[in-house]
């Protein structure tokens, strides 16, 4: 199975965020154990959340999670035609989330895993929760 992880669930699990850290932190882990799941995440989440995470960790520290983010999570980058159908999409309110959509579809995956839900009505493909993917395939 293919999920494409959206910025904020990635931040929880670095951040340590309550309530959500455990969802995210067995998501993750669950990528890493490369079980039967492939966890993705775009490149432009990989460039906001150095730019977030700047307030917390060094240049440096910041690099050496990403990188190990990316040893977990296949990168995914829209080319120009992505970019051009996810302008065109009227489907989503909020240009991010349509471009995460869009690079979900077309990396294959299943699934885009947020906790904004909400904020993906227009989307092509399934969109959970972190606990609510998990406890639909806690079996993976």
């Amino acid at each position: 199975m293919r999920i494409l992880i959206d910025t904020n669930v990635i931040l929880d699990f670095l951040l340590h965020r309550d309530p959500w850290f455990s969802s995210a932190y067995e998501l993750i882990r669950r990528c890493a154990d490369q079980k039967g799941l492939q966890g993705f995440v775009t490149s432009q989440s990989i460039a906001d959340m150095f730019f977030i995470l700047r307030k917390i960790y060094t240049p440096d520290e910041r690099r050496a999670l990403l990188l190990d983010l990316c040893q977990i999570l296949s990168v995914v980058s829209p080319d120009h035609d992505q970019v051009v159908q996810a302008l065109k999409n009227t489907a989503f309110s909020d240009f991010e989330d349509c471009l995460q959509e869009t690079c979900a579809v077309f990396s294959g995956a299943d699934y885009v895993i947020t906790r904004n839900v909400d904020d993906f009505t227009g989307s092509r493909i399934p969109v959970l929760s972190p606990s609510q993917f998990l406890q639909q395939y806690i079996d993976l």
